[in-house]
């Protein structure tokens, strides 16, 4: 890694968004008090593991937690939070506009950048099913609504005099929005896209790049290549934004620290977020079937208990190393660094081998606060 991206490379994590409070409280204190750049909050309504198997077997988390679709709202949830955030830059990862109509997001993130010291980060994304479906939202033509949603986003944004917008799903007329950021706190839009038309649009409209899928560094280049193609046919400066990447780690000291995370349920669960795609390059066919494209149409909590375990028998090793970061800390070291070669500046790290104890948990935290400080250093 060079010296100019040395300088310039960022570190964050996620907070939790379940009951109880306090645990998204010590996240935050612990990014500020380990210098960690970020710290982000996912939006979901439905959570991410199945309820019919969240107990203290499948998950150590289950311990605290009563149920995983229990989601607090990210808007009053990161507005408590910025009190006690210093500069570490909070946001949303990601949100849809669907759900929350894009004047209505500007709002929010306007109104927190108001109790923040850094800009807040507005993610958003096309949507998920689990969000949608089930509460009767509308999700017909999701990337064309996504395109007019930043079209007003930033107009809103940035309004000096009302609003007038006539699209295919907004229209705005003569709206005022004379709700502004303090100096230096505009509020950033990331854009969680893996698809060409999401990366065409992230190098229109966004300030930051966040795939959440897990890729190779080469892939990495790739698709952050078209982000900047399209910045700059945009008119757009490509190197002002910013290419980050969610990484879901699995760590421990030793080999067999590692063996004995993937033999745990959750972990192995985590491979069923994989797209059928990634099962294919691994030899594999997704029990979900060979259309499924992974975390967007997953609906967990239409899996009964023995479709999970089921499914879970079926994840193969390959796919787990192919679609989580798994090593000791120096392979998860080698592993961002190479990232960071092929562009990587914000790199948001979620320790998923908190999922099965409190040790873990701590050990893994304490390596996302160990590689922020490795990656602010020259390479030895």
């Amino acid at each position: 890694m060079s010296d100019s991206q040395q300088k310039s490379f960022a570190v964050g994590t996620l907070a939790g968004v379940n009951p109880p409070l306090a645990a998204a409280r010590f996240v935050v204190r612990m990014a500020r008090l380990g210098r960690l750049d970020s710290v982000l909050a996912p939006d979901h309504l439905i959570g991410v593991f199945p309820r019919s198997v969240w107990d203290s077997d499948f998950t150590a988390q289950a311990k605290a937690i009563n149920s995983p679709d229990e989601q607090f709202d990210y808007a009053p949830l990161l507005a408590h939070l910025a009190a006690g955030a210093g500069r570490v830059q909070l946001g949303v990862g990601v949100t849809d506009p669907h759900r929350r109509h894009p004047v209505l997001l500007a709002q929010t993130f306007l109104t927190l950048a108001h109790m923040t010291k850094v800009p807040p980060i507005l993610g958003i994304g096309s949507g998920e099913r689990e969000n949608l479906d089930p509460y009767g939202f509308t999700w017909n033509r999701p990337v064309d609504r996504l395109e007019e949603a930043l079209q007003v986003l930033r107009a809103a944004l940035t309004a000096t005099e009302p609003i007038e917008f006539s699209g295919r799903y907004y229209k705005i007329d003569r709206a005022p929005m004379d709700l502004t950021a303090p100096a230096d706190r505009m509020p950033q839009i990331w854009i969680g896209a893996h698809g060409p038309r999401m990366l065409e649009l992230t190098g229109r409209y966004a300030d930051g790049w966040y795939p959440w899928e897990s890729m190779s560094p080469d892939e990495y280049q790739r698709r952050l290549g078209l982000v900047r193609t399209s910045a700059r046919e945009a008119g757009r400066d490509p190197e002002a934004i910013v290419p980050a990447l969610m990484l879901s780690i699995v760590t421990a000291r030793t080999q067999s620290g590692i063996r004995r995370l993937l033999r745990n349920p959750s972990v192995r669960y985590l491979g069923l977020m994989a797209p059928a795609a990634v099962w294919t390059r691994c030899g594999a066919k997704h029990p979900f079937g060979e259309d499924f494209r992974g975390l967007i149409d997953l609906m967990p909590h239409q899996l009964t208990r023995a479709e999970v375990l089921e499914a879970i028998e079926e994840v193969p090793d390959e796919v787990l190393y192919e679609w989580l970061v798994i090593g000791t800390p120096a392979e998860v070291l080698a592993r961002v660094r190479a990232l960071a070669d092929a562009g990587l500046r914000h790199a948001i790290v979620f320790p998923s081998s908190a999922l099965v104890s409190n040790a873990d948990a701590a050990f893994g935290y304490g390596v996302v606060l160990w590689l922020a400080a490795r990656l602010r250093r020259p390479v030895e």
